[in-house]
């Protein structure tokens, strides 16, 4: 069995009854809100968020396109993607990686026998911004880290007035990262991913 067949808050979730009509009969629509990993046909929606959301901010996307779909055929059970009524609205992208703290090859790297989950972005579609919905995503996957047997820490890097946002998803801060891109400069942080066997018991995994 894998991995994501045997988690639950993977399975789509219908925030929504199905509509009827007027006849009573149900009519067939899209799940009004669904999460699950992503494919690399998903990675053009992906890119285009995420192009949106940094361009106009840092003038520069963590991911290109060709990274976007490095990862999610590497590693696709690592991503977790917000689908409202079939469309993409918010999503998480990560690797594994087997050191300490992150370098500059963690930008590229998926490191198989690693134990940290190094999560290269989280975006948010520029019309639902501001709904809490990048902290929802956030704790749905942290969960979803639980039930892997080999996730031990999730690490994460991000620039200074970001530290809140991830402070308040239960990341602490390690200190400046040595990752540099350009100009920027960033903080590391991490979240210790804990309770596997616990959950294993109590949660379906």
């Amino acid at each position: 069995m894998s991995a994501l067949s045997a988690l639950p808050f993977l399975k789509p979730v219908h925030l929504r009854s199905p509509r009827s009509s007027p006849g009573g009969q149900r009519r067939h629509t899209l799940p009004a809100s669904e999460f699950r990993c992503l494919s690399p046909e998903d990675a053009v929606s992906v890119f285009e968020i995420e192009r949106e959301a940094f361009i106009s901010v840092s003038g520069d996307c963590p991911l290109h396109l060709d990274e976007i779909r490095h990862f999610l055929n590497l590693c696709p059970e690592l991503s977790l993607g917000w689908f409202e009524e079939g469309r993409l609205v918010a999503f998480i992208i990560g690797s594994l990686w087997d050191q300490e703290r992150l370098s500059q090859a963690a930008l590229t790297l998926h490191k198989p026998q690693g134990s940290a989950v190094h999560i290269h972005v989280l975006a948010v579609h520029r019309t639902v911004r501001q709904q809490g919905k990048g902290s929802i995503l956030m704790w749905r996957y942290l969960q979803y880290l639980r039930c892997l047997p080999f996730a031990r820490r999730a690490l994460l890097m991000c620039e200074d007035f970001l530290v809140p946002f991830y402070q308040k998803c239960g990341f602490e801060a390690l200190g400046p990262s040595e990752v540099t891109v350009g100009d920027l400069a960033f903080v590391e942080m991490q979240h210790p991913v804990r309770g596997h066997a616990f959950m294993r018991r109590n949660s379906g995994c």
